[in-house]
């Protein structure tokens, strides 16, 4: 494939739509595992066996879900396990709604109809995603997942907006 034929893929969202999908898919497989089968506590535990950071990190408390997060409560290796699952939720949404918007934007055109179509799509879809949870043996389904999903695919949106406004008013210049 030539590189102008990549160019047009991106140009007309294709390789953002197909972007969106595959973050979908894994996102369902994700969903369909085990808490168990997710773990990385044993990994984290050969990765930090000597615990970095305990001290700092034994100073942060708060809830989340009405459940506490902390140290004190959970453990060193299940606290960083939880902002690795919270990062990742935030990150692979984030993925998804960037991917979504830059693949929709060529189709529909106004910028901020295109903006609330990937959110809304990306929050839709993390509120299935929370659903198959509850279908799933050993998981809990969390509203507030639902939000920080949304949240990270927002950030990315709001990105992608700032961006392609910049980018006009330089042209415009």
């Amino acid at each position: 494939m030539k590189f102008v034929a990549k160019s047009k893929h991106v140009k007309n969202g294709n390789i953002y739509i197909g972007v969106a999908i595959v973050v979908m898919v894994v996102l369902f497989i994700s969903s369909s595992q085990t808490y168990e089968q997710q773990s990385q506590l044993s990994l984290l535990e050969k990765l930090l066996k000597n615990e970095p950071f305990k001290a700092r990190l034994s100073q942060i408390s708060f809830s989340y879900a009405g459940s506490p997060v902390s140290i004190k409560e959970s453990g060193y290796f299940s606290f960083v396990e939880f902002f690795i699952r919270k990062g990742a939720h935030f990150g692979t949404y984030f993925i998804l709604g960037g991917s979504w918007f830059l693949g929709l934007q060529p189709r529909i055109k106004n910028m901020g109809l295109t903006a609330l179509v990937s959110w809304l799509a990306a929050t839709g879809y993390a509120g299935l995603d929370e659903f198959h949870q509850m279908l799933t043996g050993g998981r809990t389904p969390l509203f507030q997942d639902v939000m920080l999903d949304s949240m990270g695919a927002l950030t990315a949106i709001v990105i992608c907006l700032v961006v392609m406004l910049i980018k006009r008013v330089r042209k415009g210049s």
